[in-house]
């Protein structure tokens, strides 16, 4: 950047600011981070921050999940310098800047490997051996909670509130207040509304080149949580929270762009509009898509938003404008031409959601795979398409034996990913529920 470290202090100083907080995203997609004195932030530019690299293992409770590279060798450091050119205000904490951080391995500075923004910048990386850079719109979906007797309930809960504004499903106006804040954010929110279920809602984002968008997403999702506590509120992103009503969606829309900037996925003159870019795209989509579930559907809970019906993808598919497919082509043609890969929930990390996308298209574009025929009428025949992974342990074995997604993600990655997340279902699988409860206590 053309702005000197010196020049940031100085300007942020003037204006007020006298922290930088520095995020970036574990394995899960939660933002970890420091906050630094103003004065203090040239050094770390130059030589980083350090965290325990067990950040990355760490549970959702707190639990250092045993991953090769971690317990096994002391829990070494990590760096964290920060990306000034992601530097901004917080328009809800005077005083305060955030930018993201880049995750270094200390010994080699190399970006370290398991990191998800150094996952999707190597995969970004490979695309571009093809010629290609990927466009990336993200699209999220999330629940708002209110406290409750002890515990949180649907915010404003009232059926049939679907696609609604203003305070018809929304009296505390918590979504207006959200979008102009966000605006000042500067990460491409555009528009906002309240989603299919009670309490849920969903925020808009342009499109750009794919590290911007997941970076935009991701600081979404971090921004969301803050401005629901400062309501009092919860902001969720869990895939399905509550049993009576559907999950929350993350939608990538996908397009790759040429060295001239030109939209590879149209063919005026192709069936459909496609070119075979496109179709080669779908092909790789379709043929990793077992893998990719376990990315972009990564908790115990995903696989419970899952099944025939609602929308929600359950089989292995894709079509023209058809939202009961996997992979949907929307109707939009020319520069227009994308593709939307609606497999992935809300509870995804949008760096590692984003890079098994591209992977995937990626493998798909080398290696000139075919999709099959387009789906036409009811989405959810399992006599017609294969069915995705049902659990998240199935989604695990798909992705561990998908070799060639594995590699193009990164071996080191990978491999912590599996450890890390089969630690999950292992801790699941030995918990006992409120419903094992229910179901046999007084009858057994």
């Amino acid at each position: 950047m053309s702005e000197s470290v010196k020049d940031i202090v100085e300007r942020l100083t003037e204006r007020g600011v006298d922290v930088v907080r520095v995020g970036f995203a574990d394995l899960l997609g939660s933002e970890r981070g420091k906050d630094v004195l103003v004065e203090r932030l040239p050094e770390v530019a130059e030589g980083g921050v350090s965290f325990c690299r067990a950040v990355y293992y760490t549970s959702t409770t707190g639990d250092t999940v045993d991953v090769p590279g971690g317990l096994d060798s002391g829990l070494p450091d990590i760096s964290v310098r920060p990306d000034l050119s992601t530097l901004v205000e917080l328009p809800w904490e005077p005083g305060v800047a955030h930018c993201l951080g880049d995750v270094i391995e200390p010994r080699t500075g190399e970006p370290f490997a398991e990191a998800p923004r150094s996952v999707l910048g190597a995969v970004i990386a490979r695309l571009g051996e093809l010629g290609l850079s990927a466009v990336v719109g993200p699209e999220l979906e999330y629940f708002l909670l209110e406290p409750h007797e002890g515990g949180w309930r649907r915010y404003d809960d009232q059926a049939g509130n679907v696609y609604t504004v203003g305070r018809r499903g929304d009296t505390g106006s918590h979504l207006l207040r959200a979008l102009r804040l966000l605006r000042d954010l500067d990460i491409g929110v555009t528009m906002g509304n309240h989603e299919f279920d009670g309490g849920q809602f969903e925020i808009n984002q342009h499109h750009s080149d794919a590290g911007d968008a997941a970076d935009r997403a991701f600081r979404l999702k971090s921004a969301l949580k803050e401005l629901a506590t400062l309501d009092g509120l919860r902001a969720t992103f869990m895939a399905k929270p509550f049993n009576d009503s559907g999950g929350s969606g993350f939608h990538i829309h996908l397009s790759c762009l040429d060295g001239a900037g030109r939209n590879v996925f149209e063919d005026a003159e192709a069936p459909d509009g496609l070119s075979a870019s496109a179709r080669h795209a779908i092909g790789g989509l379709l043929a990793h898509a077992p893998a990719m579930a376990a990315l972009l559907n990564p908790t115990v809970n995903s696989y419970k938003r899952f099944g025939p019906g609602g929308a929600v993808p359950y089989l292995i598919d894709w079509g023209l404008d058809h939202r009961g497919a996997m992979l949907r082509v929307p109707p939009e043609r020319g520069a227009g031409t994308r593709l939307e890969i609606r497999l992935g929930d809300a509870s995804a990390n949008p760096y590692l959601g984003i890079a098994a996308v591209l992977a995937a298209a990626y493998l798909g574009l080398r290696d000139r795979i075919e999709p099959p025929t387009a789906l036409e009428g009811y989405g959810y025949d399992v006599t017609r398409s294969p069915v995705l992974p049902l659990s998240l342990g199935a989604a695990l074995d798909a992705f561990e034996a998908d070799a060639e997604l594995a590699e193009v993600l990164g071996k080191e990655f990978s491999g912590a990913y599996l450890a890390f997340k089969r630690a999950e279902v292992a801790r699941f699988t030995s918990y006992v529920t409120d419903w094992e409860f229910r179901e046999y206590a007084y009858h057994l």
